[in-house]
């Protein structure tokens, strides 16, 4: 996996106190991170693990020991919900909605990376019309 080194938004404009990112994810999505026991299920099943810099794993890891950083990965933008990651865990941790919750703790900031207006034409007509749906449901929330 690559580090995460791209920047989306300034870690330290959240005024999140230490150990807050874990309190403030699992308020919003409602899942218990500390369940996980990093076996590794959630990150073999995933159909877009390569494309990501940091495994599914490691997401909720760097949620647990405060690194803000997770924010800026662009695994919580690549993470497609389709679930396989949360039936496979042997946990029963959902792990589509913790992904969910970071993207949301980032937009509640008003960060928008993906730019629907820079997407030529032509490229717009050949991409599905569900990923521009999935993209929508990301961004508003």
């Amino acid at each position: 996996m690559n580090n995460v080194t791209e920047k989306i938004i300034d870690v330290n404009s959240l005024n999140l106190k230490k150990g807050d990112l874990v309190k403030e994810v699992e308020e919003l999505c409602g899942e218990n991170l500390f369940g996980c026991y990093q076996c590794g299920t959630c990150s073999a099943g995933c159909p877009f693990v390569d494309d990501m810099d940091l495994s599914p794993d490691e997401v909720i890891r760097y949620v647990i020991i405060d690194r803000k950083e997770v924010l800026n990965s662009k695994t919580i933008w690549l993470c497609a919900s389709c679930y396989a990651c949360a039936e496979r865990c042997p946990r029963d941790i959902n792990i589509t909605k913790i992904m969910e919750s970071l993207r949301q703790i980032i937009l509640r900031k008003n960060v928008d990376k993906t730019k629907i207006v820079n997407i030529p034409k032509e490229e717009k007509e050949s991409i599905p019309q569900l990923a521009f749906v999935c993209l929508f449901r990301k961004n508003v929330g």
